[in-house]
């Protein structure tokens, strides 16, 4: 069976340039810009990546709560699983990594977690933003803590009340 074809478009948000990847059934990847893999993906829209601009739009506008689009983030079976609970967070909540380590059945693997976190594929969509360290620290964010800072504060997180 021949892999589907992968196709991007680039978004503009109050963050930065993003760009979504879709195979055409699911969002494969949203990644802060500049990424290298943008450059080798045909630009096109498709229906799946439509309702991602339309999502993000909605979620930057502060009227999405959280995204109902099909997402396929590729990865280990453990980054699977960090990323399903991830998904599990809710709007403006947050969870430390111990917290997230728990969720996933291994209280010891808070920086299994971390690692998990730092490549996850689908930023945003998958709200690894809403992880913050032991005692509400703001710890590292493969899209720079001034993001995962707004993206808080656009969620009205309890870490800034």
């Amino acid at each position: 069976m021949q892999p589907m074809k992968e196709t991007f478009i680039y978004y503009l948000s109050q963050i930065g340039r993003l760009a979504i990847a879709s195979n055409g059934k699911a969002v494969t990847r949203l990644s802060f810009c500049p990424v290298k893999w943008c450059h080798f993906l045909p630009y096109e829209e498709d229906a799946v990546l439509q309702v991602a601009r339309r999502q993000l739009d909605e979620y930057f506008n502060g009227s999405r709560k959280y995204f109902d689009l099909p997402l396929e983030p590729t990865g280990s079976l453990f980054q699977l699983k960090v990323w399903g609970v991830l998904c599990q967070i809710p709007y403006g909540k947050t969870c430390s990594y111990k917290e997230l380590a728990r969720a996933v059945g291994n209280e010891k693997a808070a920086r299994a977690v971390g690692g998990a976190n730092h490549v996850n594929p689908i930023a945003i969509m998958i709200p690894c933003h809403r992880v913050i360290g032991s005692g509400g620290k703001l710890t590292g964010y493969a899209g720079g803590l001034e993001r995962k800072k707004f993206l808080l504060a656009l969620e009205n997180s309890s870490i800034f009340k």
